[in-house]
Order: C-alpha cells, then structure tokens, then sequence
C-alpha cells in the first residue's frame, strides 16, 4: 500500500514538473501567435488606408491637376508658404514705400441666389494690407475681405512695426466713416494695386493653392503611415 502511494507521488510530482517546464514554451508560442496575428492585421489595415489615399491623389489630379503657382502679379511679388494656409504678397511703391500683404486661405462664405434662384456661395478671403514710410514711422494697416470680383475695406488704423506687442486701437468699422473719406481711402489701395482684378487673381490662386495644400496633406499622409 505504501509502495503503491509513494509512487503515485512519485508521478504526481513528475507530471507537475513536466507541466511548469512547458508553461513557458506555451506562453512564448500564444505570445508570439498573437504578435504575428496583431502584425498581419495591422499590415492589413495599413495597406487598406494606403490603397485608399493613392485612389483619392490619383482622382484629384487625374479630375483637375493643379498648376504651379504664379510667382508674381502686376507688381507684387508672391510668396506661396507651402504647407501654410496663408501667402504675402510685397512690392515697392515709390521712392520710400514698401507694401506688405498677407492673405488667407478662403475663411468663409455668404450664399448667393442665381439666375434660376437656386442657391450658391460666395467665398471669401481675408487680407491684411502693411504700408510701410520707412524708418519708425508707424504702419498704415488696413484689414480687407477680398470678394471674387471685389476688395472690401473693414479697418483702418496705424500700429507700431512690433504686431504682437502692439494692440492699438483699430477705429471703426469703415462703413460708419464718411462716404468721401472711404472713398478716399479705396484710391489710396486701388494706386497702390489693391483693386478688383488684384482681388480676382487672389481667388484663382487660392482655388490652385488649396488643392496643392490638399494633394500635399495627403503625400505627407502617406509617407507618415508608410515609416516602419
């Protein structure tokens, strides 16, 4: 009986050794399963995201390819900042001015009724206009929508050359002045280039601007998922 119990013990224990022994091997051999099955699943995703934004490059240029953007207009120079969602425009103007303007990418839109009295948009830019004196004069400022077909003056005001220390006090909206004075104030733009055909080329580049930002977000879209 004794002999019989002994042995048994005997081959309880070994079944317990043999058992620990193998937990590890177990372990390791579900581990890497799931590894290898989370990798596949993930190349998987990732080719499927891939596939998807090589499609929609490929439509966008094959649909209206973009061109390359114009570096100059009349007399002002233009400053694309790719991967921005703004440009500058600059010139000189006379002996002693320097014209500075940054220009939004479309920021809005009102709707319009057509001919046939459906509706459709009216987008809209935004422009900050610099003339700079030379030397320490303080900088004439005028904020500016930009229409397809028009310039809108909204603000008018003088500030120090340091925009972000400055908060000057921007005066009124331009509509509230007098009729001659903002009509006075239009013809000091409109001389210096800042009239209705500066306000259509600004919608046209913005229209080949957007779709290069656009193609350009997704380039960098897929290089990003594509890293290892």
């Amino acid at each position: 009986m004794a002999h019989h119990l002994v042995r048994g013990l005997r081959g309880a224990l070994r079944i317990l050794v043999l058992r620990q022994q193998s937990e590890p091997i177990n372990h390791f051999i579900k581990s890497s399963t799931r590894n290898y099955v989370s990798e596949m699943r993930k190349s998987a995703f990732e080719a499927n995201i891939l596939r998807l934004i090589r499609n929609e490059i490929q439509y966008e240029l094959d649909r209206s390819p973009p061109a390359e953007p114009v570096p100059e207009f009349n007399s002002f120079m233009v400053d694309e900042r790719p991967g921005e969602q703004w440009i500058r425009l600059s010139r000189k103007f006379g002996e002693n001015e320097e014209i500075k303007i940054e220009v939004t990418m479309f920021d809005g839109s009102v709707p319009v009724k057509k001919d046939d009295d459906t509706e459709d948009e009216k987008l809209h830019l935004t422009l900050i206009v610099d003339v700079f004196k030379g030397g320490d004069t303080d900088v004439l400022e005028f904020v500016c929508s930009a229409w397809p077909d028009s310039i809108e003056i909204r603000k008018v005001f003088t500030r120090g050359h340091d925009r972000i220390k400055d908060q000057p006090y921007m005066g009124p909206e331009l509509k509230e002045l007098d009729d001659e004075l903002q009509d006075s104030l239009y013809d000091f733009l409109e001389v210096r280039g800042i009239d209705d055909k500066l306000a259509e080329f600004l919608h046209r580049y913005m229209m080949n601007k957007d779709k290069n930002e656009y193609l350009r977000w997704m380039e960098k879209l897929k290089s990003s998922i594509q890293k290892k």
